[in-house]
């Protein structure tokens, strides 16, 4: 297998279950298949690259070096096709994306449709990662724009286009001591905030935009944060709150992507946490007429996503 996106994929994979047969199971794959595929880099390489020994697994000394390999890889091909398509397309301009997935599969969906109708020489080209390494990527110019939220930890080497605003919602499911049948959303005064963030709560992990902000709003309260579990989407977090595994905070527009279950909505002030939505650009870096095109639609777009 010569394809560095599935080797990289297959990896961290890998990494993250410290589990071959596991890590099997996920990518859809035999345990026997991925176990030789290792062997066989190691082999070719003429040193090991995932330390098996303890858990979790690591990547060796060497194993990094490849990994990086991989990256760069990924890299020169997506920029030899960047190279290549005003050649092979010479109306063409390529925009590369930086965007959360639990973001994009809200606000893209209202950005691009109508924004590729309109500029149909216009080739987009996602890269659905955490803001951390959307901010990175930006920065090394991998891609050309990130869009994100919460502008206010934003580096400073970025030119931001900030638009729309959305509420945050304690989630209360029936489970809970606190639900209040007849109920949807309630009075934001209804409960003591103090109170209802001592409870077991499900978040996000600490790369995401909205840990952040309820990791200030628990310091801000004093209030040591009983944690029942972390994930990597506010999709899964939602809908595991909705499910009363622990209370939760989210927005409006992930909440509206929920099946509908009897649960209460307790609405927080937006002085203490609210959304803002950006697009960033690299400082001093020139506008193509593309990119200069998604900003003016970005900029026009009607972003207050409501429950009601």
């Amino acid at each position: 297998m010569k394809n560095p996106e599935t080797l990289l994929h297959y990896l961290d994979v890998l990494l993250k279950e410290s589990n071959f047969t596991k890590a099997a199971q996920e990518l859809f794959i035999s345990q026997p298949y991925l176990t030789q595929l290792i062997k066989r880099i190691e082999k070719k390489l003429g040193t090991t690259i995932i330390d098996r020994q303890q858990i979790p697994f690591t990547l060796t000394k060497a194993g990094s070096i490849y990994y990086k390999y991989l990256e760069k890889e990924i890299v020169d091909k997506e920029n030899l096709n960047r190279q290549l398509l005003p050649i092979i397309q010479p109306n063409t301009e390529v925009i590369r994306i930086g965007i959360l997935e639990s973001l994009g599969s809200f606000l893209l969906a209202q950005l691009l449709p109508d924004f590729l109708d309109k500029n149909p020489n216009i080739n987009i080209q996602l890269k659905e990662t955490s803001p951390r390494n959307n901010e990175t990527n930006l920065l090394n110019e991998q891609i050309d724009c990130y869009i994100g939220q919460n502008p206010e930890s934003i580096n400073q080497e970025f030119d931001l286009h900030i638009n729309g605003s959305e509420k945050y919602f304690i989630i209360i499911s029936p489970k809970s001591k606190y639900f209040k049948r007849g109920k949807f959303i309630l009075e934001s005064d209804e409960y003591d905030l103090q109170e209802l963030l001592q409870e077991p709560f499900v978040v996000s992990n600490s790369n995401s935009a909205i840990r952040h902000q309820l990791d200030a709003i628990f310091h801000r309260f004093n209030v040591k944060p009983n944690l029942v579990l972390e994930s990597n989407s506010i999709i899964t977090v939602t809908n595991l709150a909705i499910k009363g595994v622990g209370l939760t905070i989210s927005a409006a527009s992930i909440i509206k992507r929920m099946a509908q279950t009897p649960i209460n909505l307790l609405p927080l002030d937006p002085n203490l946490i609210n959304i803002r939505y950006f697009i960033a650009t690299k400082a001093k870096r020139p506008q193509t007429p593309g990119i200069t095109k998604l900003i003016n639609s970005f900029n026009e777009l009607e972003i207050k996503p409501k429950i009601k």
